[in-house]
Protein backbone atom coordinates (compact mmCIF):
# COMPACT_ATOMS: atom_id res chain seq x y z
CA UNK A 1 0.00 0.00 0.00
CA UNK A 2 1.20 3.16 -0.91
CA UNK A 3 2.19 5.84 1.45
CA UNK A 4 -0.92 8.64 1.22
CA UNK A 5 -3.21 5.61 0.67
CA UNK A 6 -1.92 4.12 4.48
CA UNK A 7 -2.15 7.62 5.59
CA UNK A 8 -5.83 7.71 4.26
CA UNK A 9 -6.42 4.49 5.77
CA UNK A 10 -5.57 5.22 9.42
CA UNK A 11 -7.60 8.55 9.34
CA UNK A 12 -10.66 6.77 8.12
CA UNK A 13 -10.11 3.77 10.97
CA UNK A 14 -9.70 6.28 13.19
CA UNK A 15 -13.05 8.22 12.59
CA UNK A 16 -14.74 4.62 11.41
CA UNK A 17 -13.82 3.09 15.38
CA UNK A 18 -15.21 6.30 16.98
CA UNK A 19 -17.96 6.55 15.28
CA UNK A 20 -18.75 2.50 15.51
CA UNK A 21 -18.04 2.93 19.20
CA UNK A 22 -20.66 6.05 20.05
CA UNK A 23 -23.30 3.83 18.06
CA UNK A 24 -22.46 0.59 20.34
CA UNK A 25 -23.32 2.60 23.12
CA UNK A 26 -26.26 4.11 21.47
CA UNK A 27 -27.60 0.94 20.34
CA UNK A 28 -27.38 2.79 16.92
CA UNK A 29 -25.70 0.50 14.81
CA UNK A 30 -28.55 -0.34 12.90
CA UNK A 31 -29.01 3.46 11.87
CA UNK A 32 -25.27 3.74 11.56
CA UNK A 33 -25.06 0.96 8.85
CA UNK A 34 -28.17 2.76 7.17
CA UNK A 35 -25.79 5.79 6.96
CA UNK A 36 -22.37 3.77 5.46
CA UNK A 37 -24.33 2.22 3.01
CA UNK A 38 -26.02 6.05 2.35
CA UNK A 39 -22.60 7.82 1.97
CA UNK A 40 -21.44 4.99 0.01
CA UNK A 41 -24.17 5.27 -2.39
CA UNK A 42 -23.69 9.48 -2.71
CA UNK A 43 -20.06 8.72 -3.60
CA UNK A 44 -20.59 6.29 -6.44
CA UNK A 45 -23.81 8.12 -7.70
CA UNK A 46 -23.26 11.91 -7.14
CA UNK A 47 -20.60 14.37 -8.77
CA UNK A 48 -21.40 16.97 -6.98
CA UNK A 49 -20.85 15.02 -3.67
CA UNK A 50 -17.41 13.66 -4.84
CA UNK A 51 -16.60 17.60 -5.43
CA UNK A 52 -17.27 18.83 -2.28
CA UNK A 53 -15.35 15.91 -0.19
CA UNK A 54 -12.24 16.27 -2.34
CA UNK A 55 -11.55 19.42 -4.05
CA UNK A 56 -9.76 21.93 -2.01
CA UNK A 57 -11.11 24.62 -3.17
CA UNK A 58 -14.02 24.93 -0.73
CA UNK A 59 -13.13 26.47 2.47
CA UNK A 60 -13.65 24.66 5.71
CA UNK A 61 -16.55 26.52 6.31
CA UNK A 62 -18.09 25.84 3.30
CA UNK A 63 -17.38 22.14 3.79
CA UNK A 64 -18.77 22.52 7.03
CA UNK A 65 -22.12 23.84 6.23
CA UNK A 66 -22.44 21.87 2.92
CA UNK A 67 -22.25 18.54 4.76
CA UNK A 68 -24.07 19.59 7.13
CA UNK A 69 -26.84 20.44 5.22
CA UNK A 70 -26.48 17.54 3.48
CA UNK A 71 -26.85 14.90 6.48
CA UNK A 72 -29.89 16.68 7.60
CA UNK A 73 -31.21 15.48 4.27
CA UNK A 74 -29.95 12.64 3.61
CA UNK A 75 -31.09 11.37 7.22
CA UNK A 76 -28.02 10.45 9.11
CA UNK A 77 -27.84 9.56 12.74
CA UNK A 78 -26.40 12.33 14.79
CA UNK A 79 -23.11 10.69 15.71
CA UNK A 80 -22.84 10.40 11.63
CA UNK A 81 -23.68 14.08 10.85
CA UNK A 82 -21.54 15.46 13.68
CA UNK A 83 -18.72 13.41 12.62
CA UNK A 84 -19.08 14.75 8.92
CA UNK A 85 -18.96 18.38 10.23
CA UNK A 86 -15.85 17.59 12.44
CA UNK A 87 -14.16 15.93 9.69
CA UNK A 88 -14.74 18.71 7.42
CA UNK A 89 -13.65 21.61 10.25
CA UNK A 90 -10.08 19.28 9.97
CA UNK A 91 -9.91 18.79 6.27
CA UNK A 92 -10.94 15.24 6.68
CA UNK A 93 -13.63 14.39 4.22
CA UNK A 94 -11.76 12.88 1.71
CA UNK A 95 -11.29 10.02 3.76
CA UNK A 96 -15.37 9.68 3.81
CA UNK A 97 -15.80 6.68 0.89
CA UNK A 98 -13.55 4.91 3.14
CA UNK A 99 -15.14 5.47 6.55
CA UNK A 100 -18.18 4.22 5.38
CA UNK A 101 -16.51 1.09 4.25
CA UNK A 102 -14.85 0.60 7.40
CA UNK A 103 -17.93 0.91 9.32
CA UNK A 104 -19.82 -1.43 6.72
CA UNK A 105 -16.78 -3.95 8.15
CA UNK A 106 -16.81 -3.24 12.07
CA UNK A 107 -20.42 -4.01 12.07
CA UNK A 108 -20.62 -6.97 9.91
CA UNK A 109 -18.02 -8.38 11.82
CA UNK A 110 -19.98 -7.09 15.39
CA UNK A 111 -23.21 -9.34 13.69
CA UNK A 112 -20.70 -11.76 12.75
CA UNK A 113 -21.21 -11.43 9.23
CA UNK A 114 -18.90 -11.35 6.60
CA UNK A 115 -18.99 -9.08 3.67
CA UNK A 116 -19.00 -10.47 -0.52
CA UNK A 117 -16.83 -8.10 -2.86
CA UNK A 118 -18.65 -9.14 -6.02
CA UNK A 119 -17.99 -7.73 -9.69
CA UNK A 120 -20.56 -8.30 -11.76
CA UNK A 121 -21.01 -7.48 -15.68
CA UNK A 122 -24.43 -5.71 -15.13
CA UNK A 123 -26.72 -4.83 -11.97
CA UNK A 124 -28.16 -7.90 -10.34
CA UNK A 125 -31.62 -8.24 -9.46
CA UNK A 126 -33.00 -8.68 -5.60
CA UNK A 127 -33.78 -11.96 -5.96
CA UNK A 128 -30.15 -12.79 -8.16
CA UNK A 129 -28.89 -11.07 -4.83
CA UNK A 130 -30.68 -13.26 -2.60
CA UNK A 131 -30.10 -16.24 -4.13
CA UNK A 132 -25.99 -15.17 -4.41
CA UNK A 133 -26.22 -14.54 -0.45
CA UNK A 134 -27.46 -18.05 0.17
CA UNK A 135 -24.96 -19.61 -2.31
CA UNK A 136 -22.11 -17.97 0.05
CA UNK A 137 -23.77 -18.00 2.89
CA UNK A 138 -23.82 -22.13 2.58
CA UNK A 139 -20.04 -21.95 1.23
CA UNK A 140 -18.44 -19.78 4.44
CA UNK A 141 -21.02 -20.97 7.07
CA UNK A 142 -21.70 -16.99 7.56
CA UNK A 143 -24.54 -14.37 6.81
CA UNK A 144 -23.09 -12.73 3.92
CA UNK A 145 -23.34 -8.89 2.88
CA UNK A 146 -22.57 -8.24 -1.10
CA UNK A 147 -20.80 -5.25 -1.95
CA UNK A 148 -21.77 -4.92 -5.81
CA UNK A 149 -20.20 -3.12 -8.25
CA UNK A 150 -20.83 -3.46 -11.71
CA UNK A 151 -18.19 -3.74 -14.34
CA UNK A 152 -19.54 -3.95 -17.96
CA UNK A 153 -16.10 -5.08 -19.84
CA UNK A 154 -16.34 -8.24 -17.63
CA UNK A 155 -19.08 -9.05 -21.09
CA UNK A 156 -20.92 -11.71 -18.61
CA UNK A 157 -20.69 -14.08 -14.77
CA UNK A 158 -19.07 -12.74 -11.83
CA UNK A 159 -15.73 -11.97 -9.79
CA UNK A 160 -16.45 -12.51 -6.04
CA UNK A 161 -14.03 -11.92 -3.35
CA UNK A 162 -14.57 -12.93 0.47
CA UNK A 163 -11.78 -12.63 2.48
CA UNK A 164 -8.66 -14.03 0.83
CA UNK A 165 -10.47 -16.19 -1.60
CA UNK A 166 -11.27 -15.00 -5.08
CA UNK A 167 -13.94 -16.82 -7.37
CA UNK A 168 -13.49 -15.46 -11.24
CA UNK A 169 -16.27 -16.69 -13.52
CA UNK A 170 -16.65 -13.97 -15.75
CA UNK A 171 -16.42 -14.42 -19.52
CA UNK A 172 -13.87 -11.73 -19.91
CA UNK A 173 -11.30 -13.88 -17.71
CA UNK A 174 -12.04 -16.83 -19.65
CA UNK A 175 -11.45 -15.85 -23.07
CA UNK A 176 -8.38 -14.45 -21.79
CA UNK A 177 -7.31 -17.81 -20.75
CA UNK A 178 -7.84 -18.80 -24.33
CA UNK A 179 -6.65 -16.39 -26.33
CA UNK A 180 -3.35 -16.70 -23.84
CA UNK A 181 -3.62 -20.85 -24.59
CA UNK A 182 -4.16 -20.06 -28.61
CA UNK A 183 -0.67 -18.29 -28.12
CA UNK A 184 0.88 -21.14 -26.49
CA UNK A 185 0.07 -23.41 -29.23
CA UNK A 186 0.48 -21.24 -32.26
Amino acid sequence: MSEPASISSGIAQRYATAIFELAKEDNALDQIASDADTLMSAHAESEAFRDLVHSPIYSRDQQQRAIGALADRMGLHGITANTLRLMASKRRLFVTRDLARQLREMIARERGEVTAEVTAARDLSDAQRQSLAEALKNAVGRDVNINLSVDERLIGGLVVKVGSKMIDTSIRTKLDSLQNTMKEVG
